[in-house]
């Protein structure tokens, strides 16, 4: 038995190399700008397909998207494929996972006001009490409960924290998680003093985290958003973090460069996040790692695996849904 992929695009010859060492024999590569000729494949790699590279293959039969998340061109294609099946990899999950946690304990440690006055040689945060909070203990809230929610909440445990997530679906609990469907959010956000983002961005979840829902969280609580901008209120996470009622680390934005010239000078959102020290910011990079690429081969190697051994890949994308 074998299975024919094809793999669009043109790639860079390490991370080729390193996804064909993952592969087994029996999974037939080709990759390229080019489609091959015959054109055979039952899986096509891609994120943003043309009907010329869908209708190629009579033999086709699940789109991967190598990445996470569907793209607006690509959900408007595939709606007029119902009989194929559409699938992501999660090869992100981990860099993700870990740089949201590395912005929660940089919050809970004060770091960026210790490091700006030990820059200063200002020793006097040393004698100042409640600047560095404990962790272990506190109840962290997870919202979207897919491959990098499950990271965080591995991670969070391993600190002494209490889990809850937020989910498709609700259940009792998971390897030490509360889980709870999505009716139950402004219930638990009280509760929450970190409150973790990583779900997509849908017609459902944009705006999900509005001005009401920033009020429930409790004083001192701090925000997490590795996931996309626009699930949160810009107007309501602003003024809310201006009050100082709550933190926040944002990895996500409203505004991004049009281009490669106003990457220096484009600021993230119209409001000035940058004047609040209530605030950790990075330019949308938690995904990035020095193992990235290697990370998405070995990924997509394995989905390509689960496709052979089982007959459909895995991550199956609800075009319905949007994810």
């Amino acid at each position: 038995m074998t299975l024919r992929v094809h793999l669009s695009g043109s790639q860079k010859a390490d991370f080729l190399d390193c996804l064909k060492a993952a592969l087994t024999p029996e999974i037939v590569l080709t990759s390229g700008e080019d489609l091959p000729d015959p054109a055979e494949y039952e899986v096509l790699v891609c994120g943003v397909p043309d009907q010329k590279s869908i209708e190629a293959s009579s033999n086709l039969k699940h789109l991967i998207i190598p990445w996470a998340g569907l793209p607006r061109k690509t959900r408007d294609l595939m709606v007029n494929y119902p009989h194929l099946t559409v699938h992501n990899i999660h090869h992100n999950a981990l860099p993700v996972a870990e740089m949201a946690v590395t912005m929660m304990m940089a919050l809970a440690k004060n770091l960026a006001k210790i490091d700006s006055a030990m820059r200063k040689h200002d020793w006097s945060l040393r004698y100042e009490s409640g600047i560095i909070r404990l962790l272990a203990g506190k109840r962290a809230l997870i919202l979207g409960y897919g491959a990098v929610g499950k990271q965080i909440a591995v991670r969070c445990l391993a600190l002494g924290m209490k889990v809850s997530a937020v989910g498709r679906r609700g259940k009792e609990a998971e390897d030490g998680v509360e889980l709870h469907p999505s009716s139950r959010l402004e219930t638990l956000l009280p509760e929450a003093d970190l409150l973790f983002l990583s779900l997509p961005l849908t017609e459902q979840t944009k705006g999900m985290i509005g001005e009401r829902q920033l009020a429930l969280l409790p004083v001192g609580a701090a925000l997490i958003n590795v996931s996309r901008g626009g699930i949160v209120d810009e107007q309501a996470l602003y003024r809310s973090l201006r009050s100082g009622r709550i933190m926040a680390g944002l990895d996500v934005w409203y505004n991004y460069p049009g281009g490669e010239m106003p990457r220096s000078t484009t600021p993230p959102s119209k409001y000035p996040f940058h004047e609040l020290p209530n605030v950790i910011m990075t330019p949308h990079l938690a995904g990035h790692s020095d193992r990235t690429e290697q990370l998405r081969a070995e990924e997509l190697a394995r989905v390509l695996r689960v496709a052979l051994e089982q007959g459909v890949p895995p991550n199956r994308v609800e075009l319905a849904r949007g994810y």
